[in-house]
């Protein structure tokens, strides 16, 4: 008997897909031309979701996904983007330098161009959302590990401090979400959270905070995290 591969969702499509179950429609992106699970979904969801493409990585592609998406408005921009190329035992210089520029262009410049980019479409009632980690924060750093993911993700939140002090007037929502650690391709298989454990009540937090405006750094229970 053949054994069924489990699906490994991404939290980017588990967000598309819990929101969808909530009656919302959604516009997703995704890198390259493969088939992914979200095209997957997208298939059973019909017009509740529309599929783009875009490699964050490039600042070309990211202005034409906005330029495609002008006269817009959406209530929720959800920048989802993170990668790993070092092992969580690795310290921070053995890592070769091609990989760490990797992962601070992928998981800190090409979020903050993302949220430049987009920012226009969000309502002006709306909330800009990235998806941080709890391993970002300075404070709560006492077990070292993942050196060079918790420094893009503290990275990520100095220059998302600075955006939301350059918007001080701006009455949108603006939230760094820490998902917890959770069993995707990133995730891996020993991490604590499953997908059904994380995103719905950190969809119900970024939900809770709509109408608040300003900068706040969260857990999926809504709890703020130290910086």
């Amino acid at each position: 008997m053949r054994a069924h591969r489990r699906r490994i969702q991404g939290l980017g499509e588990a967000i598309v897909e819990e929101y969808v179950s909530r009656g919302a429609t959604a516009v997703g992106t995704v890198r390259g031309d493969h088939p992914t699970p979200l095209h997957e979904f997208a298939a059973r969801a019909g017009d509740a979701v529309e599929i783009e493409h875009v490699d964050i990585d490039d600042p070309d592609q990211i202005h034409a996904l906005a330029g495609r998406l002008a006269g817009r408005e959406f209530d929720l921009l959800f920048v989802v983007a993170g990668i790993s190329l070092a092992p969580m035992e690795d310290i921070a210089v053995q890592i070769s330098t091609g990989d760490f520029a990797r992962m601070m262009v992928t998981n800190v410049l090409g979020v903050m161009r993302s949220v430049e980019a987009l920012q226009d479409l969000v309502s002006p009632t709306g909330t800009i959302a990235v998806m941080s980690s709890g391993q970002g924060s300075i404070t709560d750093n006492t077990t070292a590990g993942f050196e060079v993911y918790r420094a893009t993700k503290s990275a990520l939140n100095q220059l998302m401090r600075s955006y939301a002090v350059r918007h001080a007037e701006d009455a949108r929502s603006i939230l760094l979400m820490a998902p917890g650690w959770v069993k995707t391709t990133l995730g891996g298989p020993h991490a604590r959270l499953e997908i059904s454990d994380s995103i719905p009540p950190l969809i119900d937090t970024v939900e809770a905070q709509r109408g608040t405006p300003g900068l706040q750094y969260l857990d999926r229970h809504g709890e703020s995290i130290p910086w």
